[in-house]
């Protein structure tokens, strides 16, 4: 089920039914886009059309924050609940491990991906990875990076750049990366290499996970998130305000 929240649709998914989402793109070969919405895109998408477009264009726009789950139930959206994208890749690669589906990972540095693949074969003995590049990569090469992916024939692909590189990529390139899944990832693959960890779950579950984020990386984090933290609710108190 699709609803509108201030302008932007969003699917009303739980976490098991968008991985058999996944799970049925991969299995029919047949595309389907994920992306994460959460505070800091829905504020960037307010004046960054380019952005707007890619993410209006994704087959799935699922809720990923709590300060979007918060406040689109406030706007009575019954929202049933947060699917992080660091949950759903880990789902996705779970079924991936258990079906034998190839994955192909797009990001992180080099230093951080040998670390995630390393932890994932641990974790996943009969996980077969489809191929892996890190993000870094010089722009003059990124055909060169299009084609292994292609030539991979990976089930799905995990892109842990930032946003908007994640979503350029995509606009550019999906019609002929010919893969099923794919997802943007944010620092998942850092996640998965243990190089940045997790807030506690009582912090995810009341919306403080950007907190600990700027706990672990204050000096790179804190401006950002106070910008787009004051940004977005400078916008639900206006759009509570016209509805009154």
């Amino acid at each position: 089920m699709r609803s509108d929240f201030l302008g932007v649709p969003v699917d009303l998914l739980d976490l098991e039914e968008t991985r058999r989402r996944a799970e049925e793109a991969m299995r029919l070969r047949r595309h389907l886009q994920h992306v994460a919405l959460n505070v800091a895109k829905f504020v960037y998408m307010q004046k960054n059309q380019e952005l707007r477009d890619d993410v209006l264009t994704s087959d799935i726009i699922g809720i990923d924050g709590m300060g979007i789950v918060l406040a689109a139930r406030l706007f009575g959206i019954r929202v049933p609940e947060r699917v992080a994208g660091v949950d759903l890749m880990e789902r996705v690669l779970a079924t991936c491990a258990a079906k034998g589906y190839h994955p192909y990972f797009l990001g992180a540095t080099e230093k951080a991906l040998p670390g995630a693949l390393h932890n994932l074969r641990m974790r996943f003995p009969s996980l077969e990875i489809a191929g892996a590049q890190h993000g870094y990569y010089p722009r003059e090469s990124e055909a060169d990076v299009v084609a292994a992916i292609r030539a991979s024939k990976a089930d799905c692909l995990f892109i842990g750049t930032p946003t908007p590189h994640k979503e350029r990529f995509l606009a550019a390139h999906r019609d002929t990366i010919n893969v099923p899944f794919v997802m943007g990832v944010g620092g998942g693959i850092d996640i998965l290499a243990r190089i940045t960890k997790r807030a506690p779950v009582w912090m995810q579950r009341i919306g403080l996970e950007w907190l600990y984020r700027i706990m672990q990386e204050p000096r790179r984090t804190w401006k950002r998130y106070l910008t787009t933290n004051m940004a977005f609710a400078a916008i639900i108190a206006k759009a509570a305000f016209r509805r009154l």
